[in-house]
């Protein structure tokens, strides 16, 4: 759906008592759309206005708890959505369901099962961003809520247009009854920002029902021991795998403005397992020959070396 389709408003999930603030997105100039590889138009490119950081943030290594994580990466993601959106939007489409910068779709990966028994699921999508996962699953019958932590990512799922609800909350704490879902997917979402990814999980196995499926994918594990960086220099081991002091970026007065919290391998195995799943699949896509482009750290050059995604692949007993 186009811009302006929409009713304009990040909505309560319905028949739920949510605290979610109403809004409309600030005008925009129309947009020139483009396909990208799986075929998605997208209207991300379209020019968006916002105020640029006034500061250069410290990167740091030190502690944070899950309520400095939290209001940190509120305010990054609301300062940096109209740039993510600008720089990645070409690549994410408006309806496709990638799972990383690999370019690994849903449509060939399957993860969430065969689209044809897609039809009439309940999913809950989070991080959703721009809720381009949503509107694919939209798109095959499915009927997805998005949720983000950030507002200003969620009026860029509105700027798009859609007619699923978007909501405002953060993870650690979903705003939905028990078992309200048949699935939940998470892009890059919310794990890789938790200070206690457990407490997420056990949230997102409370609000599945019997039976139910978890998909979510992170920066592989491997990457912290590397330098974030696209080229050779990004090739050699700089810091110890097994640590897991949070990477902090923080103002002048020390307060953190974004947070990233690392887990092994068998962290987030042992995770899964205390939020209450059990792993079905572990999935580290191989860079394909198609993508050439860069995100971030994220290049062929790496990608062809080392893995930069997992995915688990999880289900609710």
């Amino acid at each position: 759906m186009r811009e302006g389709a929409h009713p304009g408003r990040i909505a309560p999930y319905p028949a739920q008592e949510l605290s979610a603030e109403a809004t409309r997105p600030r005008d925009t100039p129309p947009a020139t759309p483009f396909r990208g590889p799986a075929g998605g138009k997208s209207t991300t490119r379209e020019r968006i206005i916002q105020e640029p950081e006034t500061f250069e943030p410290e990167a740091v290594r030190r502690a944070a708890d899950g309520t400095e994580s939290s209001r940190a990466n509120r305010g990054w993601w609301d300062r940096n959505a109209d740039e993510y959106q600008v720089e990645h939007g070409t690549f994410l489409g408006d309806d496709r369901f990638v799972w990383g910068p690999e370019g690994l779709d849903e449509v060939e990966a399957e993860l969430l099962g065969p689209p044809e028994e897609l039809t009439g699921r309940d999913v809950l999508e989070i991080g959703a961003g721009a809720a381009q996962c949503s509107r694919w699953l939209t798109a095959q019958g499915a009927r997805p809520v998005a949720l983000d932590i950030s507002h200003r990512q969620l009026q860029h799922a509105l700027r798009i247009g859609g007619t699923f609800p978007l909501v405002c909350a953060d993870a650690s704490a979903l705003p939905f009854a028990d078992g309200s879902f048949d699935l939940v997917c998470s892009a890059y979402g919310a794990l890789p920002f938790v200070a206690d990814p457990v407490v997420v999980l056990r949230e997102v196995r409370r609000v599945l029902r019997p039976g139910g499926r978890l998909v979510f994918s992170v920066t592989h594990p491997i990457r912290w021991a590397f330098p974030d960086e696209p080229g050779p220099e990004g090739l050699s081991v700089a810091s110890s795998y097994f640590d897991r002091t949070p990477y902090v970026e923080q103002d002048d007065d020390g307060g953190a403005v974004y947070v990233e919290h690392h887990r092994t391998v068998g962290d987030r195995v042992r995770d899964v397992v205390a939020g209450g799943f059990r792993l079905v699949d572990l999935v580290e896509p191989e860079w394909p020959a198609w993508n050439t482009s860069e995100w971030g750290g994220w290049s062929p050059l790496r990608g062809n070396l080392i893995p930069g995604t997992a995915i688990f692949v999880c289900e609710r007993d």
